[in-house]
This record gives structure tokens, C-alpha cells and sequence, in this order.
């Protein structure tokens, strides 16, 4: 072993690494260069190396870790042509630039394994490159400010990474800030709820403002407490320190006055600190506009406050000579009609400057309060008239002609269906970005088991889903002892070993109604209930147990540690509800009644030392409001608006330390509406028909987000005609307008394509049902068995047909909606119209145990699937997921192997269709024993094989539905098709 130290080791390979910079260089000749004047003695064998990796040398392997998932995820690099991010080829050519030996390379695989995880999809027009690598690296300050506070929180690598991916794919489509022409850029970033958006825009600040944008507006939120909450975010993580005391002496008093945060937030040895103002260390500095207690209220230095200093007075600011020597501006403001007027006033004041500013405008929760719900119809003649909030936004945009938009949101679809047509409204005509899942993220997964068919329980459903029905009472009282049982498990994890950050809070959730009168009643029957519980008595205890027994330990993470008894957890009990009572009351009523609702101490997470209680509310603990430590949440309100419904799911998040404890008690037959047209819903099946309908759209844009020959497929303004498939719920907000781009085909080579859109009528049910008359004929009497990759086995009746008699068939099918489907039939059409694409189809009529005595039109036996419609005449997921590998296969999947029935109906040019005959209760029967036609759903999915794929073609093709105006994204409905 060399007598070369680690700490010299580490050394040398952080001054080569740092030497090579955004470029992986020959590493034994960089070492020898970083060694050369003070260890030139010092062992820089890859022996060494492979050594300190294998001895688990931590320094070492967090140096490598950062460097190698930077180049892993470094976008298109010119070192690495045709090697994608995060994939064994580019790193394999990582290794090759780095000229080092197999064995080297095995140890650093296994100390930094490839981070294999999606990127953001982006929709995008076509736009000039100029935040390139290099420009990017030149000026990076707050970033980097922003990388190392990340990395002080504890963000792995990969995390930053991808962050640092998403929010550069953000500024490189906004404008360049040095141009000299004025362009406004606008888009939309949409996340997943509660799932870090704010933790993206702080990045995307941090390197608009190091490239030269100079004023940026942030709208945080309709309530102080939101505002507030972004404020102490974007202070403390970006803006620093030294920024917000602005040359105040920490030691002095009286200089301190007016200073926030300092003395009165224990996390101030925590906030960013640049160490010295950063217009002293080469940067520039950042002023404030607003802090953490106080909005905009004018600019109280008088204009002076948006006045930029120019070294060179006889340029414009965006030159760079003036640009990146003057100081940003930051406001967090809420999205207010006060406020904004008043900011909108000021700005007015100000002659020559503000278009020549760089500005950035982010709207956080952008689906709120910005979009202008005012009906068209109602507008007068040639005016366009918009909601307060909207039309201030309007307003800003036009006094500040280098503004770029971007709206953040969970929910995107509002702002979808904006008028692209208007130039000042906010449509996200520049770009449509979606970030990946974060690591970590509970989510839709967590709780709903999309695969699962026929109304199963899956494993997500019966680990963290706990219904309220007739038959169970309201079990508020057990979630309350969940509450309780949660709170003491998370203090056992604290004491043995589990980091305590997150147990900091702890919190129930318990939304029952709009209204603000009822969360008073539910406050105090929860007040009584909780005092009647007698958690630490003996009956408590006992319940408790029973509790701990039949559910927690049941579903715990076998990873983190868990009682072996309930006695060992006893003392932990008593801890926990000595925490919810503090003050007095386990409960908080948060309506928004007032602001002050959201001003009370024990709700404010940010300097509230724990904050253990049950919030009571409505509609103002739902969107954009985080609710930390949120554990056990109670949920029956109903609604009819999906995206009010989907923010309202509180329960996604980050749960570290505690993701096995969460549980969501939710109202399985809720009553909506009132009188003759109440009926009772399922909230839980509704949250998973919006999920779908959001996992399908998030799909659809992975799908269509890949360049063809460079250019994109799909722009933003196409995107409504394409997500309208899924979501019929959703109506455009310009009512007398139609989007002038009509979905015309979608092409699906090797892609499982299921209808949903099926008539209702029973005539249409009988047509359609004769028409598979031919297909059911062709099948086999006997079934087959069939299988893939070890999946599970299933029997099936199998038949071939030609290509040209399935598209009679399909030719001639009915449709609750025709548009679903007319874009597939095109595909299949087209298909068969060239040589050597496609020649048959294998049919699959899969058999269920027990259920395989129906016949159909004389025709069988066929197993019966029941399915219900989940949006208006559309079904939810059809298929059974065993289904899906080998009809894939069976079309010509190269990645799948499947049992000799499947392997030897392979073919070249064979797609496979799976049928499902649907019935959505009890079926009538016709005199010769066969279902009765007008009762039968004749359902169906297919994959067509590769050979369908024709070249480069683009996977979606649109028209112009009025051929005159092929440029215009909407048209009048005057000017609708014939």
C-alpha cells in the first residue's frame, strides 16, 4: 500500500477534476498536472484508487459522485455524440475520455451507479440556443450559492443534478436578456402536487438573475402566509445573508432595525451566506422589494428603488456592459388586486428604463386567480375583458417588454385551454415543461393502484387507504388514534437512530366541508372526542394496541425500526399527546375567515418549533398551503371540479422516516348534490380517475416531446386537440372559440392503445357487437395457454385475421365519441395502404377462472369482464395488466420472450388485439342462451407491430380545420369546418 495519505489523495483528484471542468480529460495526465509541484512524489496509480473506493473512502467517492453525475447528466455534450444522459453508454464514454481501466471502472460503478431516472419532457417551439455550457458557467454565482445549499440540506447528487437539468431547460427558452430586439418568452412548468415546484423556480432565479435578468417578480400565492412562506424560501436559500442585512452590523442593535429574520427565526445560521456582499466579490448584489413580513406596498425609496446605475449611460441596460454590473430586484408578491395595482402604478412612473429591463415574472400556482374566467359571450363588441387579477398580469406584460412568464402548477389544464390567440394573456406558447417525479415522492402510486381491474384491492390500497362507509361508522375516532399511534412510532424512530428532522412537525388533516360554520362543529366534536378518548387509560391503551397490531405492524417498512411490542411503545404515547395538547387543544380551525387564521403561531411551520396538531378547514388548507408532517388525513368534501379536488390532495408529498405510517381515511359513498339529484360517490375513485387522467397526459407529452430530424413534434398550442382524448371534463376557457388544430392521426408503433370512449345507446351496442360477428367466428374452440418472461399464465381463444377484414370492422364501429378513436383508425388506415407493413392481427380472447361460460351471438364461450364508465360514456383501464407482455410480443417486442404458444405466432408483420367483452351489470340473455347484444360492450386493445413505424414520420399529425388561417392556433366558431 502506498504511504501516500487519503487527504493528499483527495486533494490532487479534486484540483484535476476542478481543472477539467465541465469536460471528462484524460485523468492520469490531469493528475500528474494537479500532483506536479507540491506532491510530486504522491502515488496516482489507479491501484491507489481502486483501493480507497473499495476501503470506502466517503471524501473520495462524494468528489466522483458529483463529477460523474454531472457528465451523466449533462445535455447532448459534444464529447459524447449519441451517448444519452443517464444511460451505460454515456457513461461508458465518460470512462473512455477519461482513458482509465476496467477495474477502475467497475469500483466507481459500484460506488456511483448510474442515476437511471427520467429528465423533464418538454414541448417546445423552436427557438435560438444561447444559454449555452459555457455562458452558463461564467456566470454562476447565486447557482452555485444555490448547488452548495442543496448539498448542505443533504440533496444527493443525482437530485441536484436533475434539478440542475430541469431549471436549465426553463432559461434556455427564455430570451436572451443581452439582445438587443425586445421578446417576451412565456411557459409552463408543471410538477406534481406538493412535490418541490418551489425548489425549481428558486433554481430557475438563480440562473436567470446570473445571466442578466435584473427585475424578477415572483407571485406567491392569495394569502399573506403564502407569500411569506416563498419570501423566507427565496431568502434563505438564494438571496443570503448578506443581501438582507445590506452592510447592517450583526452586532450593533440599532442598526438592525427593519432588518427581518435576525433574532427572531432560529434558522438564521442557516440561511445562504456568500461571505462578504457579493458586489464586493466580483457578483452583484440583491435588493428586496419585499421581505418576509411585508408586501409590496409601493416603492418606498420612491422610483429611485427600480433606478439602475449604468457604467455606460450611453447604452441600453441589457448591454452587457451596463448589465451584469447593475444590482437584481426581487419581489415576492401575492396575487392581490391591491397590490398588483399598486406595483402596476409605480411601474408607470418609470419613463425610458423598463424597456430596456430584463424581467422575470413567475406565477406559482399559475391555474389560480391568473387565468380570466370572464365569459367571452359577455365581453362587448371587439374587447377583450378579463378578471382583475388576470388582466393586471396583462398589464405588466405590456409595460415590461422584455417580461418572460413562467407559470408553476400541479394542474395544468386551465392554463392548457387559455386563448392562444390573445398575445397579452398567459398561454404557454414558447414551452410546456414537465418534471420528472422526484425521488422520494409519495404519490398517485402510493396510493391508488392503477393496474388493478375490476374494482380489486391493490397493495397501495390496502398499505395506506382506509375507507368510510355505511358499514364502518365515520372511524373518526380511529383517526384520531392513528393520529396518536403515528405521533409515538415517530418518536420511537427518533430515539433509535432515525434522523428527527423530519418528525419536527406532525400534523392531522381533517377536511369535511366548504363551510365555514360546519369546521366549527367539527372542531369541537373532535375537541370532545379527544378528551373522551382517554388515550393513556387502560381502555385507551387497549384500542391503541388492537390499532398497532392489525394495521401498523402489519404494513411497517422493514427497514426502519418498530416495536417488537405495543408495551415498548407505551411510554412513546404518552409523549406524543402531551405534544398535540401544548396549548391546550390538539386543534386548529384554519377557513379563511381571515388572514389571521393563517398568523397563528402554532401554524406556522416555519418558526414554530413542532407543530403537533389536527387542522380543521376547507378549501384554504388545500392549494399551495403545505401542511408539514402531514400523517393522517381525514377526507370526505365532495366536488365536482377536478382540479379543486386533485390540490386538495394533501396527502401527496415527502414522507422520509414515516411513508408507512401515512393513512388516508376517505369517504367511499359520500353524498353530492341535494335532494332528486343527489346520488353517492366515491371520493376515492374519483381522486383515481383525475390521477389517470393526469398520468395519461404526463404520457402523452413524454410521447410527443422527442425531436423528429431536429425539429419538435408537437408545439404548445397543440397540445389541447391532443390531451382532449382524455380529459372531456375540461372545457376551454374562450367558449366561442375552437382550436384550430384538429388531430388527424396518431401513430402508435408497438404502443398498447386501449378505447374507452364505448356508446351507451343499446342499439349501438347491438351494432357494434355484430360487427365483431366475423372476428369471434375465427377464433379457436379450445383455449391455449399464454406467458412472458415468467409473468403469469393466462388461457386465451386465439385466432388470425387479415388486416383488411379487422379494419372492416373497425371501419364501421359506433363511438360515444368518434374523435377518440378517428385518430387511431387513420393510423391503422395508412398502415395498410403500403407494401410490407402490416399483414395480420392475432386475436386474444382472454379466459378468467370460473367465468368462461358466455356465448356471444351464438359464438364461445367467452369470459364476461365487468367494467364501469368513470367520466361521463369513457371507462377507465380496461385491461388486466397480465394481459398486456404478451400482446406486446406477440406484435414483435424485440425485449420479451414468451412460451412456445406466443414465440410461434411471431411474425414480421403481426399486430395483436386483445378483446374484452364488457358488461356493466347484470346482463339480459336472448332465447339461445348468448348475452344480449344490447347489453355488451365489445371492447378491444391493440398493439400494432414495428413495421408500422414509417421512418421518421412524427408520431402525431395535425390539420388546419380552416385551411385559409393553417398559422392561426384558434379561430372563430364562425369559421368551423363545413
Amino acid at each position: 500500500m502506498s504511504a501516500t495519505p487519503a487527504t493528499t489523495l483527495l486533494e490532487i483528484h479534486t484540483s484535476a477534476l476542478a481543472g477539467m471542468g465541465s469536460v471528462p480529460r484524460h485523468f492520469a495526465r490531469w493528475v500528474a498536472l494537479a500532483a506536479d509541484e507540491d506532491h510530486p512524489d504522491a502515488d496516482l496509480g489507479e491501484e491507489l484508487f481502486h483501493s480507497c473506493l473499495a476501503e470506502g473512502d466517503e471524501a473520495l467517492r462524494t468528489l466522483w459522485s458529483r463529477h460523474l453525475t454531472s457528465w451523466d447528466f449533462a445535455e447532448a455534450p459534444q464529447w459524447a455524440p449519441g451517448a444519452a444522459a443517464r444511460t451505460a453508454e454515456r457513461r461508458t464514454a465518460v470512462y473512455d475520455r477519461l482513458r482509465i481501466g476496467s477495474d477502475l471502472r467497475k469500483a466507481l460503478d459500484d460506488a456511483v451507479p448510474v442515476a437511471k431516472i427520467p429528465g423533464p419532457t418538454v414541448i417546445t417551439r423552436e427557438f435560438s440556443p444561447w444559454y449555452t455550457p459555457e455562458r452558463a458557467a461564467a456566470r454562476s454565482f447565486y447557482w452555485r450559492a444555490y448547488e452548495r445549499k442543496l448539498r448542505a440540506k443533504g440533496w444527493p447528487d443525482t437530485a441536484v443534478a436533475s434539478l440542475d437539468e430541469a431549471s436549465r431547460a426553463v432559461v434556455e427558452r427564455l430570451s436572451d436578456p443581452e439582445q438587443p430586439a425586445a421578446r417576451q418568452a412565456k411557459g409552463l412548468v408543471v410538477g406534481y402536487v406538493q412535490s418541490g415546484k418551489t425548489a425549481n423556480f428558486t433554481g430557475v432565479t438563480a440562473k436567470a438573475v446570473d445571466a442578466g435578468y435584473r427585475l424578477v417578480i415572483v407571485l406567491g400565492g392569495t394569502l399573506n402566509l403564502l407569500r411569506a412562506q416563498t419570501q423566507r424560501r427565496l431568502d434563505m436559500e438564494l438571496i443570503g445573508q448578506e443581501n438582507i442585512l445590506r452592510g447592517a452590523d450583526l452586532t450593533d442593535v440599532d442598526s438592525l432595525v427593519g432588518v427581518d429574520y435576525v433574532g427572531d427565526d432560529a434558522d438564521w445560521p442557516d440561511f445562504v451566506s456568500h461571505g462578504a456582499r457579493p458586489s464586493a466579490l466580483g457578483a452583484f448584489d440583491v435588493e428586496r422589494l419585499t421581505t418576509r413580513d411585508n408586501d409590496y406596498k409601493s416603492l418606498a425609496q420612491g422610483i429611485r428603488a427600480l433606478e439602475f446605475e449604468k457604467r455606460e449611460p450611453t447604452r441600453p441596460l441589457h448591454d452587457p456592459a451596463n448589465l451584469h454590473h447593475a444590482a437584481a430586484r426581487v419581489l415576492v408578491v401575492k396575487k392581490n388586486k391591491a397590490v398588483l395595482t399598486k406595483l402596476v402604478k409605480d411601474l408607470k412612473q418609470i419613463h425610458g428604463l423598463l424597456g430596456e429591463l430584463p424581467t422575470l415574472i413567475i406565477d406559482d400556482e399559475s391555474d389560480q386567480a391568473s387565468v380570466n374566467t370572464l365569459d367571452p359571450k359577455k365581453w362587448e363588441q371587439g374587447r377583450t375583458e378579463r378578471t382583475a387579477i388576470n388582466g393586471l398580469l396583462s398589464q405588466l406584460l405590456t409595460l415590461l417588454p422584455r417580461a418572460q412568464y413562467v407559470g408553476y402548477t400541479a394542474t395544468p389544464f386551465a392554463n392548457v385551454f387559455i386563448d392562444p390567440g390573445d398575445d397579452a394573456d398567459i398561454f404557454p406558447r414558447d414551452f410546456l415543461i414537465s418534471l420528472p417525479r422526484p425521488d422520494g415522492y409519495m404519490g398517485v402510486q402510493d396510493f391508488h393502484d392503477l393496474d388493478v381491474v375490476g374494482g380489486g384491492e391493490g397493495e397501495a390500497e390496502r398499505r395506506h387507504v382506509r375507507g368510510i362507509q355505511d358499514t364502518t361508522d365515520d372511524r373518526l375516532q380511529e383517526a384520531l388514534d392513528a393520529f396518536v399511534l403515528t405521533g409515538a412510532l415517530k418518536l420511537y424512530r427518533a430515539d433509535h437512530g432515525v434522523p428527527s428532522g423530519p418528525f419536527r412537525h406532525h400534523t392531522m388533516l381533517v377536511h369535511e366541508s366548504v363551510r365555514m360554520a360546519e369546521h366549527a362543529e367539527l372542531a369541537q366534536r373532535i375537541e370532545t372526542m379527544w378528551h373522551n378518548a382517554a388515550h393513556v387509560s387502560t381502555e385507551g391503551h387497549t384500542r391503541l394496541e388492537s390499532l398497532f397490531e392489525k394495521d401498523f405492524r402489519t404494513h411497517a417498512e422493514g427497514s426502519l425500526p418498530f416495536p417488537s411490542s405495543y408495551t415498548e411503545l407505551k411510554r412513546y404515547v404518552y409523549d406524543a399527546r402531551q405534544l398535540i395538547n401544548k396549548g391546550g387543544t390538539p386543534v386548529i380551525v384554519v377557513n379563511g375567515a381571515s388572514e389571521r387564521d393563517y398568523s397563528q403561531p402554532d401554524l406556522d411551520f416555519d418558526r414554530t418549533p413542532n407543530v403537533w396538531k389536527i387542522l380543521v378547514g376547507g378549501t384554504k388548507l388545500s392549494r399551495g398551503f403545505t401542511v408539514e408532517g402531514l400523517t393522517i388525513t381525514y377526507y370526505r368534501r365532495t366536488t365536482q371540479q377536478a382540479d379543486t379536488l386533485m390540490q386538495m390532495g394533501r396527502w401527496f408529498g415527502f414522507r422520509p422516516g414515516y411513508r408507512d405510517l401515512v393513512r388516508l381515511y376517505i369517504g367511499r359513498e359520500e353524498q353530492l348534490g341535494r335532494g332528486r339529484n343527489a346520488k353517492t360517490v366515491d371520493l376515492y375513485e374519483a381522486f383515481e380517475a383525475i390521477c389517470r387522467d393526469e398520468e395519461l397526459f404526463r404520457a402523452e407529452l413524454a410521447r410527443y416531446a422527442p425531436l423528429i430530424d431536429g425539429h419538435p413534434q408537437v408545439t404548445p398550442a397543440q397540445i389541447p386537440p391532443l390531451v382532449a382524448q382524455h380529459l372531456p371534463w375540461v372545457k376551454p376557457s374562450a367558449r366561442n372559440k375552437m382550436f384550430n388544430a384538429e388531430l388527424v392521426e396518431v401513430r402508435s408503433p408497438g404502443v398498447w392503445e386501449e378505447p374507452t370512449a364505448y356508446p351507451e345507446e343499446p342499439d349501438a351496442l347491438r351494432h357494434n357487437t355484430e360487427c365483431w360477428a366475423p372476428i369471434l367466428g375465427a377464433l379457436s374452440q379450445a383455449p391455449v395457454s399464454l406467458c412472458v418472461d415468467g409473468s403469469p399464465r393466462y388461457d386465451a381463444r386465439v385466432g388470425t385475421v387479415s388486416h383488411k377484414d379487422l379494419l372492416t370492422v373497425l371501419c364501421d364501429l359506433r363511438w360515444s365519441v368518434p374523435e377518440r378513436f378517428s385518430p387511431h383508425l387513420q393510423f391503422l388506415l395508412d398502415a395498410g395502404q403500403g407494401p410490407g407493413t402490416i399483414d395480420d392481427w392475432f386475436v386474444i380472447a382472454p379466459m378468467q377462472a370460473g367465468r368462461n361460460d358466455a356465448r356471444i351471438l351464438g359464438h364461445g364461450p367467452f369470459s364476461l369482464a365487468l367494467r364501469k364508465r368513470r367520466r361521463g360514456p369513457v371507462f377507465g383501464a380496461i385491461r388486466d395488466p397480465k394481459h398486456v407482455a404478451a400482446a406486446k410480443r406477440l406484435a414483435g417486442a424485440p425485449n420479451l420472450t414468451g412460451n412456445a404458444m406466443v414465440e410461434q405466432n411471431v411474425r414480421p408483420r403481426r399486430g395483436a388485439l386483445v378483446l374484452y367483452p364488457l358488461v356493466e351489470s347484470e346482463p339480459r340473455m336472448t332465447s339461445d342462451g348468448s348475452v344480449d347484444p344490447r347489453d355488451l360492450v365489445m371492447a378491444f386493445a391493440f398493439v400494432a407491430p414495428p413495421s408500422t413505424a414509417k421512418g421518421d414520420r412524427p408520431l402525431v399529425r395535425f390539420r388546419a380545420i380552416d385551411s385559409t388561417k393553417a398559422e392561426a392556433a384558434i379561430i372563430d366558431r364562425d369559421d368551423k369546418r363545413s
